[in-house]
């Protein structure tokens, strides 16, 4: 009997300025160019879909018919996705996986709930603007929880800090803004201080703020080199300001939480969670939406009401997702949204891949052979992905290296 069919991937790169030049060739095993990479999309977002090639077997790479993987999905969307899938989400994949590469910041950002999506997609469609348009806010009308797991030491910042935390920071620092972003902490220490100490820190973008930021980052320069600094928050400032000469960002970077990740541990962003990621290289698996507002630190539109108007001020620490370990030495990563899931980690002998429904497995390291209930279905080298249908049942990963699976839980 002929085993059902899974489909190698062909990806597409996106090639930011923040990019790394060199960490997702390696993993591809590809010569750098010298030009940045920043991330690799594996998914059927619309702006740039993965390429679906059918396999039959290990051995068998000969060049079936390549169809973008959305159409793909169209075109047989229960046996792809399976019924509870395409009663949740229709007819789509409802998750986008990356390899995402940050040699230096990311822009300060949110990505929008549900409802607003909706509304900002429509209003902007209805409105003319293209979808690839500089100008436009909202390329589709999906909400962007996003989890992000790291394969290197990933430093970035996620989420308000506790507002007396952020005022021992800001004690002491030269600065107007610095000052007002005090007296509106002092005077509302919770989350509609927060919410008035972040507007103070963007006004600063209406106004000619490079004296003024010179003075704070002068002054927490002065801090390090006194042997007085307790916390990586004023180098960070530092880091910022030199990526993003007179960028309120580095302001706004003392009220978040800075967050260190090392290789195998996640963090989780609902929508609305203030972020910015700094250094890295890490697996990152989202609602498959590109939703981004954007409030600095960024060549690319910014739109500070739009961005306010959806954050969430309410001071926490990151959110960490579930880890359950899982038969063959995998380990799960359930975050609190229901479009994703991630398995994650070394392969040596065998180890199940039980869930159903549509999967993409990546290899990240080493050789591994993809079986389903009649036999092997496809050998992934380093770089290499495919994507299972539900309709192939469930999977066996054996080799050695080390994989990432996405997967609807």
């Amino acid at each position: 009997m002929t085993p059902r069919r899974v489909f190698r991937l062909t990806n597409t790169l996106q090639r930011y300025a923040w990019g790394s030049p060199t960490a997702i060739p390696e993993i591809l095993g590809a010569e750098p160019d010298g030009q940045p990479v920043a991330e690799m999309w594996l998914g059927a977002h619309p702006l740039a879909p993965s390429l679906a090639t059918a396999v039959a077997g290990a051995a068998a790479r000969d060049e079936a018919e390549t169809v973008d993987l959305a159409a793909l999905v169209r075109s047989s969307p229960d046996a792809m996705l399976g019924r509870s899938v395409v009663e949740a989400y229709g007819p789509r994949l409802p998750f986008l996986l990356k390899i995402l590469a940050a040699e230096s910041s990311l822009s300060l950002q949110v990505h929008p709930h549900p409802h607003v999506a909706r509304a900002g997609f429509r209003r902007e469609t209805a409105a003319g603007i293209a979808l690839d348009a500089p100008s436009r806010n909202y390329k589709d009308d999906q909400h962007k929880p996003e989890m992000l797991l790291a394969l290197t030491p990933f430093e970035g910042l996620c989420g308000f800090r506790r507002p007396a935390r952020t005022l021992a920071l800001l004690e002491g620092l030269d600065g107007d803004f610095v000052a007002r972003m005090r007296e509106a902490l002092r005077a509302s220490p919770d989350a509609d201080g927060v919410r008035a100490a972040f507007a103070v820190a963007l006004s600063a973008r209406d106004v000619d703020c490079t004296d003024d930021l010179a003075r704070t980052v002068a002054s927490v320069r002065a801090r390090i080199d006194a042997g007085l600094s307790t916390s990586r928050a004023d180098q960070t400032v530092l880091d910022l300001d030199g990526w993003f000469p007179g960028d309120p960002g580095a302001l706004v970077s003392i009220m978040l939480n800075r967050v260190s990740l090392a290789p195998g541990e996640a963090v989780f962003l609902a929508a609305g969670e203030v972020h910015a990621y700094l250094t890295g290289v890490g697996v990152e698996v989202m609602a498959s939406s590109d939703n981004v507002l954007r409030a600095g630190l960024t060549t690319k539109r910014v739109d500070v009401e739009e961005l306010m108007s959806c954050a969430s001020y309410a001071p926490r620490p990151p959110q960490r997702p579930v880890l359950r370990a899982e038969p063959g030495g995998l380990t799960a990563y359930r975050a609190p949204v229901p479009e994703f899931s991630l398995l994650f980690g070394a392969v040596s002998g065998s180890a199940l891949v039980t869930h159903d429904g549509p999967r993409i497995v990546l290899c990240l390291d080493g050789r591994l052979t993809l079986s389903g209930p009649l036999g092997p279905v496809a050998t992934l080298d380093r770089g290499e992905s495919v994507f299972v249908p539900h309709d192939a049942g469930h999977m066996t990963l054996e080799g050695d290296g080390q994989v990432v699976v996405a997967y609807v839980p």
